[in-house]
């Protein structure tokens, strides 16, 4: 076989890629070690510190101006704040100081250096329920937001279990509850660890128990609430029930039910329609139920919306039991649209010239609100950056009555839980539970009975359950 001759190429390599490099971004010159705390009257609070934000474009920014990304998603500050740090300099896009009314592409990340003033909370200690080589099961405070977020930076889980544990140490959380509940929380030494257990939990083989105290009495038996969830306004927080939102499912036991307590005589009280009458206080005419929780499913504010849907909200709920936003039934059995515009600007309000009030129920109620000085601008302004001052939370800012109470394997292997909380034990002079019974116990419900499963499907429940498409009638 004859060979062909090839001629003699030189090798030419390929023009190396060149990659566009990321924006630049403004680094704040300092990271305080040990963390800026100090403990007041009950209170973590933080000396306030310089600190840059970077955030990418998120997708629902793009083709916005600056200015109105500002003052739509953030309601910390007033709209002639952020105007002047973006004039100022203070705000930057991609690292150079832009017009307010720049227009933000994807891509672009959007730096704000400010003097950082975090709120305070609880100063009760991140307890520990088990700690082992891979894992931390730690008991979350109520009030503390698990990551850094918003205007909480040290004041976060993360940041205080580092400032206890040393600067090393790398909390990895492996769940998360909202700030205001409080209850069982898994911490991951490591990656794999934590990489683990989340797995555990996205895959729905972990059952989770939360205990509630909600107004009114709450039904007994098993109450299955499977209304679908919107997110109505990130900025506010705020979840309905709406028939376009996410699958949602949740059962419902009630521990007990406490009715209203007797006083030594009548008192005056306006009600909730501007009727003054004798009689007690129109909250304490409806007493209230502990109610053991079992979410089939993980919608953000799930248990919280639900229950609320039911005509029986968390009892210091400030989003959801809060009449001066929903009205007299506080949104009780409300699947509608058309007053979204008119809540969302009345809860706009709370916090920033009203005092941010749970439970609104009378005069007397608000009148004790006003005392505590709930948390509302407090017309001072900070000496070295001139921002706006809030006052300090009220206690029913600092947590909601929610807690986590259990996690389990749903395979056995594992399961840990807390005492019930304060809230939830008899008040004085009452009987009643002091702890879990095995008859009220969300995990033991034979969800096949009910045709539902751990993964969040759901038929018609059956045998006696209480499926609920509509609200339930409120108690007396």
């Amino acid at each position: 076989m004859a060979l062909t001759v090839v001629p003699h190429q030189p090798f030419a390599p390929s023009e190396p890629e060149v990659f566009t490099p990321p924006p630049p971004v403004v680094v704040t010159p300092c990271d305080p070690w040990p963390r800026p705390y100090y403990l007041e009257n009950g209170l973590r609070r933080v000396h306030p510190y310089h600190f840059t934000y970077n955030t990418y474009c998120k997708e629902r920014w793009r083709g916005r101006e600056i200015l109105d990304i500002f003052a739509s998603e953030f309601r910390d500050r007033p709209v002639e704040y952020y105007r002047h740090a973006i004039e100022s300099g203070k705000v930057v896009l991609n690292g150079k100081p832009v017009s307010p009314t720049h227009v933000v592409k994807n891509g672009d990340i959007i730096s704000h250096t400010l003097h950082r003033h975090e709120p305070p909370v609880t100063a009760q200690p991140v307890g520990v329920v088990h700690e082992d080589n891979d894992m931390i099961v730690i008991n979350k405070p109520a009030g503390v937001p698990v990551h850094p977020a918003g205007r909480y930076n040290y004041n976060s889980v993360v940041e205080i279990m580092r400032a206890e544990r040393g600067y090393t140490f790398n909390p990895l959380p492996c769940n998360r509850l909202d700030r205001l509940t409080s209850g069982v929380m898994f911490i991951g030494k490591h990656r794999q660890a934590a990489d683990s257990l989340t797995v555990q939990i996205k895959d729905r083989t972990v059952k989770k128990e939360y205990v509630a105290r909600v107004v009114g009495e709450f039904p007994e038996g098993e109450v299955v609430c499977e209304q679908p969830i919107l997110q109505i306004s990130p900025k506010l927080g705020l979840n309905r029930v709406r028939a376009n939102g996410k699958e949602a499912r949740t059962v419902f036991k009630r521990l007990a039910y406490y009715p209203p307590q007797q006083k030594d005589g009548p008192e005056d009280v306006k009600q909730p329609n501007g009727v003054v009458e004798d009689g007690m206080a129109w909250k304490k005419l409806k007493g209230y139920s502990i109610v053991r929780c079992l979410p089939l499913t993980g919608r953000t504010h799930q248990l919280r919306v639900h229950l609320q849907f039911l005509g029986h909200p968390i009892a210091n709920d400030p989003i959801y039991c809060n009449q001066r936003v929903f009205g007299q039934d506080l949104g009780r059995g409300d699947d509608n649209s058309e007053d979204d515009e008119d809540i969302m600007a009345r809860l706009a309000k709370m916090g920033k010239s009203e005092v941010a009030e749970a439970v609104a129920y009378h005069d007397e109620m608000v009148d004790e609100y006003n005392k505590r000085k709930a948390e509302k601008m407090s017309g001072e302004f900070c000496d070295v950056c001139d921002t706006p001052l809030y006052s300090d939370p009220g206690e029913h800012e600092l947590g909601i009555y929610l807690h986590a109470k259990r996690y389990a394997c749903e395979e056995g292997r594992w399961s840990y839980e807390t005492p019930l909380p304060d809230w939830a034990l008899p008040p004085p002079g009452m009987a009643g539970p002091t702890e879990a019974t095995p008859e009220s116990d969300p995990l033991a419900i034979d969800l096949e009975r009910l045709n539902l499963s751990m993964d969040g499907s759901a038929a018609i429940a059956t045998d006696g359950a209480v499926s609920v498409a509509q609200p339930l009638a409120a108690a007396a």
